[in-house]
Order: structure tokens, then sequence, then C-alpha cells
């Protein structure tokens, strides 16, 4: 009797393994062809001469130390693409913060404010947005032409002018905090309202309240947010690409644009996988000191 359970148990396991494997077969094969192969294939050919038409020529170390060394533009996009990075993530947060704290008391019109407030997040980072955009901050675009509505005459070049061209980009970036701004929203609705009802017989004001309750029970969320957009903003494309191509003179010029151009237009597919998996080790590297940084200042329940 002990022997047909046992024998019935295994079939039985059998059976759901083999429906398990088929069940993560196409995970598996798309994970493997698309994610691992694709990555393999890159790593060898960082160490390449590889230019598409012609068999890849190992060179060892070449591309990268051409890239430290003989490559100013590298050095550039990599000094374009930080300060961009560290402008526009914590004004986006900020502004993310600000707004969900202004939605959180319910009203009627507040499933609506923040589908309207979410909307950039969506389209924000499409070409059309980004064409829209360049139009805008033309020299005779519909910036210039309001400034004319009210006096103020002016054909100045907002994306022309090398120390104004990044801050539209940064604008722009930080106009796409919706999805930050919902993550904070659902953060705000877990905090207990006893907390605050305590806080207000003890007599502590809203800003008290907010820097002594609110504020530290959001660090979790303020560094998952804080994380997830560090990580987008050194790998923004789009809006660069179509805004103003690195110019005027490499001034908004970002690693993955210059990386795009040494791959496909100059047509060095070895330089840029190596460029690719130098952008992945730096921001591996910044995640990993954002990690070390979050015993100091993130909150967690089993704090004392």
């Amino acid at each position: 009797m002990a022997q047909v359970r046992v024998k019935s148990a295994s079939a039985w396991l059998r059976k759901e393994s083999t429906a398990g494997i088929i069940c993560t077969l196409p995970f598996s094969l798309g994970f493997l062809l698309f994610i691992v192969v694709p990555m393999a294939l890159s790593l060898y050919y960082a160490f390449t001469n590889f230019n598409v038409l012609s068999a890849p020529k190992w060179i060892g170390f070449e591309n990268f130390i051409k890239m430290f060394t003989a490559d100013e533009k590298f050095l550039t996009s990599l000094r374009v693409t930080s300060f961009y990075t560290f402008v526009s993530v914590p004004l986006r947060l900020v502004f993310a913060l600000l707004v969900a704290l202004l939605l959180v008391h319910p009203s009627r019109l507040t499933s609506v404010y923040r589908a309207f407030f979410y909307l950039p997040s969506i389209i924000g980072s499409s070409v059309a947005v980004a064409v829209l955009w360049k139009r805008m901050w033309a020299s005779q675009g519909t910036i210039n032409s309001l400034l004319g509505s009210i006096g103020i005459e002016t054909n100045f070049s907002w994306l022309g002018n090398t120390n104004t061209a990044i801050w539209m980009l940064i604008l722009l970036s930080v106009w796409q905090f919706g999805s930050s701004m919902l993550i904070f929203l659902s953060s705000l609705k877990q905090i207990p309202v006893t907390y605050y009802e305590a806080a207000k017989v003890d007599g502590a004001g809203n800003l008290r309240r907010f820097f002594r309750i609110t504020l530290p029970l959001l660090t979790p969320t303020i560094f998952f947010n804080l994380v997830m957009q560090t990580i987008n903003g050194f790998l923004a494309f789009t809006q660069c690409f179509i805004i103003t191509e690195g110019k005027p003179l490499n001034s908004t010029l970002f690693y993955t644009v210059y990386m795009y151009f040494q791959s496909f237009k100059y047509s060095r597919m070895g330089y840029g996988a190596a460029m690719a998996w130098v952008m992945l080790l730096l921001v591996g590297l910044v995640t990993l000191l954002l990690f070390w940084t979050k015993k100091f200042w993130v909150y967690s329940e089993g704090d004392e």
C-alpha cells in the first residue's frame, strides 16, 4: 500500500514538473535568446574591432583604453549625463512628492487630477512630445511667442545656447514626474491616521508632522524612486536624440546618444559595445552606492 502511494506521489510530481517546464518555456527561451545571448555577444564584441561589414577582430582592451585616454567626447558625454541625472532626478522627486501631498486629500476631482498629472509620464518619452518640445523652445517657438505677447520681445534660442540647452532637457524630465507621484501617493495612504492625530494632540504643526512623521515613513518609497529614476536618468536617450542630437558643442551629448552614434553612425560596433558595458558597470556602482547609503537615512519598521 505504501509503495502504491509513493508511486502515485512521484507520478504526480513528474506531471507537475512537466507542466511547470512547459509553462515557463516561452519565458526561458525568450530570456535566453533575447537577453543572455545578446549580452554575451556584446561582451565579446567589446574586445574587438567590429564594423558589421567585416568579421570582428580581437584587439583586447584597446577600446576601453581609447575610451578613457583618447576620446574627449566620451568623457564629455559622461559628464553631461551625470549632470543631467543628478539634477533632474532630485527635482522630479521633489515635484512628485509635492503633488502627491496635494492629491492625498480626497475630493470629487482627485481621480481626474491623478490622470492629468500622470499623463506626461505616459507620453513624455515619445518622439511626438520630443518634437513638440523642440518646437516650443525654438527661437521662433511657442515660448518666445508667449513672451512677446506680454511685451518681452526675444528671439533667444533656448536649445541653441550651451548654457540653457541642457536645462530644457532637464525641464522635460521633471515634467514627467507622474509615475513617482503615484507611488508617493500610494505610500502616503498607508501611513496610519492615528500618528497624525496623536501629533496634533501634542501640539505639532503641519511642518513638524511632515518632517517627524510623513518624511521618515516615506524614506523607503523615496529610496525606491531614487534608484529607479537614477537608472532611467543614465539611460535617457529619446529627449537628446530628437531634440538636440547632442548640440550645441556637445553640451547635451548624452552617453546613450554618443554610444548610438559610435555604433550605427560611425559603424564602430565594437567600441559601442564597450561603451555599453562601461555604462552597465557605472549604473551598477551608483546603485551599490545608493544601497550603501540606505542604512543612514532610510527608515524601516525594524529600526528602533
